[in-house]
């Protein structure tokens, strides 16, 4: 994959701060958008981004106000979205200020107890998704210390306050996470969407993340379009301006959420399975979506027909009862190699290879790597080879920044097994 200068600034952050509603409203970008609400009372703050982007969110923000936190608002519980903390909790004691209501939903509270319980998982996943760009095995993820709620949204019901001259209307709808809160400040018209909108394809249906919810999601933002807001912070990306632009988002938006789910639906009552749903839904995409602000360069509409048929179907998906308990994938490969040498398995991939066929030349070759026990050294070394070609011509077509970070990852992998069997050769 390579990234474009657009989604570079994006995924880093690279926007400069923007100020707009009068000069009391202000974005500041990390690899999430915080959102800042100037009052002649203090400040809200919408999201404080990431624990490692903590110190460049402060600066960023004191260079604009020095005003006192007020509120500070979760949109949802992700690790981009609320561990910044730090540098503004010391200036508030170094100042002596009162500590802000931290507001966030019920089951934030219970995403933080779950990071807690898979502290290492979760910072193993932040490396298969992106090592490639920030480097491995750094504690990103902690949840051991947390910027605890004040103020808990129960269930659906929402929350709203007033400090100084603004209006703050706070809801609760499903999305990407189940924890997610967006808000509104009617008095001038500025929406604050968390993740519900990240300036490309919604990050549905993530390969390494839980469930999330396209239907939800479609409504939740046919909601915020009711509010006919005229500024749109969202949780990554550049300032939306305009009533008309932010309208055509949110419906663009919520078009494809509605679609995809629907679609999936319809087959599933079709009775059909997810190979087949899959491989129809990849062809009947409409170019109508092939919008700006549906880019799949993070998450993508292959991903999202994964999430629309884990929400209704259970693990088993093929309709094979083989596929119900499976046998061991080296004991399978095992018994292809008595029908077929390696060789032969490895001749094919190549040809299919040529022929530019790349996902089936995957799949052949994964026979010899499930059995490479079996394997002659010499020919399991060449499939590594060949393999990582493949991949690395995946990855470069790949628009998808998670499916081109799991492509890497798996090149690097392959590359550390020929050199340890190598190494396991020449000491033989």
């Amino acid at each position: 994959m390579k990234l474009t200068e657009k989604y570079r600034k994006m995924l880093f952050g690279l926007y400069p701060p923007r100020s707009f509603a009068n000069g009391n409203f202000h974005k500041i970008s990390a690899f999430s958008n915080v959102g800042v609400v100037e009052t002649n009372n203090g400040l809200v703050l919408f999201d404080i981004s990431s624990r490692i982007n903590g110190s460049k969110i402060f600066n960023s923000l004191r260079e604009i106000t020095n005003k006192p936190i007020k509120y500070i608002i979760f949109s949802h519980g992700h690790y981009d979205h609320c561990f910044g903390y730090d540098p503004l909790i010391e200036e508030i004691k170094e100042k002596g200020w009162e500590m802000p209501q931290v507001i966030a939903h019920e089951n934030t509270v219970s995403r933080f107890e779950k990071y807690r319980m898979l502290d290492k998982y979760n910072n193993w996943v932040h490396d298969q998704q992106f090592g490639s760009v920030l480097g491995k095995n750094k504690q990103y993820n902690s949840a051991r210390e947390i910027l605890n709620p004040t103020i808990v949204l129960r269930g659906n019901e929402s929350y709203s306050f007033k400090l100084g001259e603004y209006s703050f209307e706070l809801y609760h709808d499903r999305g990407e996470t189940d924890d997610h809160i967006w808000m509104f400040v009617p008095e001038e018209k500025v929406l604050f969407t968390g993740d519900f909108i990240i300036s490309c394809f919604p990050n549905v249906g993530n390969p390494y993340k839980v469930q999330r919810y396209p239907k939800d999601w479609a409504y939740a933002l046919d909601k915020m379009r009711e509010k006919e807001p005229e500024y749109l912070i969202p949780g990554q990306g550049p300032l939306i301006e305009g009533k008309k632009k932010i309208e055509e988002v949110l419906i663009i938006t919520a078009e494809v959420m509605h679609f995809v789910h629907d679609e999936v639906v319809k087959r599933l009552n079709e009775g059909k399975w997810f190979e087949q749903i899959y491989h129809e839904m990849l062809e009947i995409y409409p170019e109508k979506f092939n919008h700006e602000y549906l880019e799949q360069v993070y998450g993508c509409y292959r991903f999202a027909i994964h999430a629309v048929y884990r929400l209704y179907h259970g693990w088993y998906d093929t309709g094979n009862p083989t596929d119900l308990f499976p046998a061991r994938k080296n004991e399978i490969a095992n018994e292809f190699l008595k029908i077929s040498d390696e060789k032969e398995y490895y001749i094919r991939a190549k040809d299919l290879y040529d022929e530019n066929k790349l996902q089936l030349a995957l799949h052949v070759l994964d026979v010899i790597f499930n059995a490479s026990d079996m394997v002659n050294t010499e020919i399991l070394l060449s499939a590594y080879e060949l393999k990582i070609k493949i991949l690395q011509q995946k990855e470069e077509k790949e628009s998808s920044f998670i499916a081109s970070n799991i492509f890497l990852n798996e090149v690097n992998k392959l590359k550390s097994k020929i050199v340890e069997l190598q190494k396991r050769t020449s000491s033989d």
